[in-house]
């Protein structure tokens, strides 16, 4: 007689087979081009400003972004193959570690900072918003056209990653031109403070550099930490050479182009939130008035991409509710998260301590599942065992890995990914657990 006990999962966490995954290649590609034109990135390069001057010039910022770049692209494709071999979503994937419980807990640290860039980013799209109605109508309220672009979301939402795929491919095309156009303009007009303040200047190649290295690649951290969540989604059949081809062109492209726009964008006007910053650099209702509707759209495809389908899965691991259901409070939440703390006119310092700040934790956690998967498991992995119950139980070493790197990161937290990462890779290695296979 069969004594295990399955788990009760809502039935979005369960496999998927090759039948009900329906995102191909260019598809794929044009979601991650789409999510990286966005204006979260934007205000991550105006992060490198400082009172009108770059604290890095311009080889430096491109290097430590194409350093970034290149590491999130390894992680992708080593973090994706879990989800993309066996179907399962990133929750799951926790309970290899955790167990059943500790799993559930363990993917907060995703679904958390996901929700506040959910709101973030909504937040942006309404001041966005918000400024087409007050030149078109006169009319001004962030708050209410933040509540209705979480309301759009998650109607969009609703049909999971198909909804995706028709968007991302043309949104992607869209706010290519825009954030182009929009570089084209800045080097043709204002050029002269462009050198001035961002290419000749001596910057740093210290504790700011690799301080921003940090950040653009915990931008991505919670992104590619659950990098199951869209693997699994992905037609079969691909290696990991071409699965790393399609995240690294898009990603490139579209992240390297938005965080040189939010730095020049700075550097001439002087403002750190790019709604505000592209307002005052246009000075002409009409181009205000296109640049907010991009923005918008941006802010939608991004979300759609990265800030709702992760933690949705993390609140049906706990609760066991209906997708519906579970957006519509993953939706309250970020309207809860105060995002408009994050980025002030002055400064987006709020925005980079915040990525700075998660990245401790999912640094960690980034260690303690690849290590999991590959020494440990070396990538066998008993999918049916993982939704049993009786089957799950947590290990001791990763929690102490996971909390002891997540404190010594936190005390130095503009190097906070790495040395969590660092910090935890090393605590499992010293109690051997990777030899301690189940």
């Amino acid at each position: 007689m069969n004594t295990e006990k399955s788990l009760t999962v809502a039935s979005d966490l369960k496999p998927k087979i090759e039948e009900q995954r329906h995102i191909g290649q260019l598809s794929y590609m044009a979601m991650w081009l789409g999510d990286g034109f966005n204006i979260g990135n934007v205000t991550l390069g105006s992060s490198i400003v400082v009172a009108g001057v770059a604290s890095m010039n311009l080889f430096q910022t491109i290097v430590a972004a194409g350093l970034a770049i290149s590491m999130i692209t390894v992680i992708f494709v080593l973090n994706d193959h879990f989800g993309y071999y066996t179907g399962s979503p990133y929750v799951i994937q926790l309970q290899m570690t955790f167990g059943a419980k500790g799993g559930k807990l363990a993917g907060l640290l995703r679904g958390i900072p996901a929700i506040v860039w959910y709101g973030f980013q909504s937040w942006t799209g309404a001041l966005a918003f918000n400024q087409i109605t007050t030149i078109l109508t006169g009319y001004n309220n962030v708050a209410v056209f933040f509540v209705l672009l979480l309301i759009i979301q998650t109607l969009l939402s609703m049909n999971g990653f198909r909804s995706i795929k028709t968007i991302s491919v043309w949104a992607s095309l869209v706010m290519a031109v825009a954030l182009i156009t929009t570089l084209i303009f800045l080097f043709s007009q204002e050029s002269n403070l462009f050198i001035d303040r961002m290419v000749a200047v001596k910057g740093s190649w210290g504790l700011t550099f690799w301080g921003f290295v940090v950040a653009f690649l915990g931008n991505y951290t919670a992104i590619f930490e659950s990098a199951a969540d869209y693997s699994r989604e992905l037609k079969p059949g691909l290696s990991n050479k071409r699965r790393a081809v399609l995240y690294f062109i898009p990603i490139f492209t579209g992240y390297g182009l938005t965080l040189l726009t939010g730095a020049l964008l700075a550097v001439v006007t002087g403002i750190s939130s790019p709604v505000h910053a592209m307002a005052h650099l246009f000075n002409n209702n009409l181009i205000t008035i296109v640049v907010s509707a991009f923005i918008v759209l941006g802010t939608i495809l991004t979300n759609l991409v990265a800030n709702i389908i992760p933690p949705t899965y993390v609140l049906n691991a706990w609760l066991n509710i209906s997708e519906r259901t579970a957006l519509v409070i993953i939706a309250v939440l970020a309207g809860l998260s105060c995002p408009w703390l994050l980025v002030q006119d002055s400064s987006s310092i709020g925005l980079t301590i915040f990525i700075k700040i998660y990245s401790a934790f999912l640094g960690p956690m980034t260690a303690i599942i690849l290590n999991e998967y590959y020494l440990k498991r070396h990538q066998k992995v008993n999918v049916p065992q993982l939704y049993q119950d009786d089957q799950l139980s947590a290990s001791l070493p990763p929690i102490i890995a996971l909390f002891l790197g997540a404190a010594l990161a936190l005390i130095w937290v503009n190097l906070s990914w790495p040395i969590g990462f660092a910090v935890s890779w090393l605590t499992l290695w010293v109690t051997k657990y990777n030899q301690q296979f189940d």
